[in-house]
């Protein structure tokens, strides 16, 4: 009965004389104020839960305006990964920092922006390098890699191999399939990289 009027400021200013009038203070033992003391503390108790609905009705509408702003950020990146993106103009569009950007991210679609990012390049990569027509240098740099050291250990990192080895390889490997089959088959592993050989002890 204490804890419950001093936890509650209303409670509190409505119901003077907690220790006196008709109950003891240590056993909180109620006399002849108890219906009315209990009709208090009945309209205290749907107060704060009144109170904690409202409270918690602009933390939803935020989450939800975070999850529009996340779904904005990987649309841009599908439409615009061959383009000098990085995790920090990302985050300068959506307006907030790359950090929160990244932690936010990942939460959502449980991988970095920078790791979707990458996988984007890569699946297009690989459809450019099954073509056979362009170098790997030309591929790295037509998906938007500015380093070709960083696109052929990701490229590996995903797919198995080195690129180069996936452009002699994949023209047989992918021979007479249709183009939706072949596009299902060589998808890149998102959020893992490929499991290397096993050591035998």
């Amino acid at each position: 009965m204490l804890d419950a009027a001093k936890s509650d400021p209303w409670l509190s200013t409505n119901l003077p004389g907690v220790g006196f009038y008709g109950f003891r203070a240590e056993g909180c033992v109620l006399g002849r104020s108890e219906p009315v003391v209990q009709a208090m503390l009945e309209h205290s108790a749907v107060r704060r839960s009144k109170i904690a609905q409202v409270t918690s009705r602009p933390a939803a509408a935020q989450h939800l305006r975070d999850l529009a702003l996340l779904r904005r950020v990987r649309d841009r990146i599908d439409r615009e990964y061959a383009q000098p993106l990085d995790v920090e103009a990302l985050a300068r569009g959506a307006h907030v920092s790359a950090g929160h950007l990244s932690r936010q991210f990942r939460l959502a679609y449980g991988e970095s922006p920078y790791a979707y990012l990458m996988t984007r390049r890569i699946e297009r990569a690989m459809a450019l390098l099954r073509r056979g027509d362009l170098s790997v240098t030309e591929v790295c740099f037509e998906v938007g890699c500015s380093s070709l050291g960083t696109f052929s250990s990701r490229f590996t990192e995903l797919v198995g191999v080195p690129p180069s080895v996936y452009r002699r390889e994949a023209a047989r490997a992918t021979a007479g399939m249709p183009s939706c089959v072949v596009k299902q088959v060589t998808r890149p592993i998102r959020n893992r990289e490929v499991p290397g050989p096993q050591k035998h002890l």
